[in-house]
């Protein structure tokens, strides 16, 4: 697979403030990476630091295995970005602004405008002063998808958009991923990365604490398990369950173990039914949480 970004140690402080500790990930041509966290956690410190919006304390970033820094304006033409909120130059109207935006670049991206003003239902003759959250939310879509980034860096990129705006930008992003776009995807909207991800990282605090693909995250993390057996009593107290429920000869429990070593573990009890349910990304995320 061909490495694309790679980040190093990332460490910011703000004073004596810890922003991110020691991040260390690498991201691969046509992959859409899952960054998740609550507010606060260290995901837009860690994106605005690879960005160079805001000075590291140490650590480097390596964009296609060149050192990526504030003055190199050939990589940061191959990158698209689009911020948690979208500030933009309010007296202008949106056609003005995109046209501004274009101008940067020496290719013709006119076709490329056209389809995606159209997709998201974009008026570009309001002014960006008039536009919703979620207006303003598609103009920051358009800037950051219409150049044909190789690497695109989303920060909370659904925060406003309705329902039906919400899936046509994931049918983008599984475009882009199917042309060889690289997506790093910030979010604390857990849904969103069982829908669209091949691998998460988690952070806490600051630390970036698990990466691993999203479908062996929530196989292997965390099941959810009913019995109905007369023996339950025998079986709560001999595997020292986390029980959920227990009622008429039923037990539900939060099961960390793999299927077949359950299995084994409980064969020797009279079951009469067992039902094992796969986890949420919700449910393993608030896991790593406590």
């Amino acid at each position: 697979m061909e490495k694309i970004l790679e980040v190093k140690n990332l460490t910011k402080y703000y004073k004596d403030v810890l922003g991110v500790k020691n991040i260390n990930f690498e991201l691969y041509r046509g992959e859409i990476f899952g960054f998740i966290g609550p507010n606060g956690a260290g995901k837009s410190t860690t994106i605005r630091s690879i960005l160079n919006l805001i000075n590291k304390t140490s650590g480097e970033v390596l964009f296609k295995g060149k050192q990526l820094t504030k003055d190199n304006l050939e990589l940061k033409k191959l990158i698209g970005y689009l911020p948690s909120e979208v500030r933009l130059y309010e007296d202008l109207t949106v056609k003005d602004l995109i046209d501004f935006h274009l101008k940067f670049f020496d290719k013709d991206f006119s076709k490329r405008r056209e389809e995606l003003v159209k997709r998201l239902k974009l008026d570009e003759n309001k002014k960006i002063e008039d536009l919703s959250l979620g207006n303003l939310k598609k103009v920051g879509i358009v800037l950051a998808f219409v150049h044909g980034p190789q690497l695109l860096i989303l920060d909370e990129p659904t925060s406003g958009l309705d329902p039906l705006i919400q899936q046509e930008f994931y049918n983008l992003l599984l475009e882009e991923k199917e042309k060889g776009t690289t997506i790093f995807y910030s979010t604390h909207v857990l849904s969103e990365i069982s829908k669209i991800c091949d691998r998460v990282g988690i952070i806490k605090s600051g630390n970036l604490i698990k990466i691993e693909p999203i479908k062996d995250l929530i196989d292997k993390s965390l099941t959810y398990v009913t019995i109905t057996s007369k023996d339950c009593e025998k079986i709560i107290n001999d595997l020292k369950l986390d029980i959920k429920d227990y009622k008429d000869n039923t037990i539900s429990f939060k099961n960390f173990m793999e299927s077949n070593e359950l299995l084994k573990a409980i064969v020797k009890y009279d079951i009469d039914k067992i039902y094992i349910e796969p986890a949420s990304i919700e449910d393993v995320f608030m896991h790593y949480y406590k």
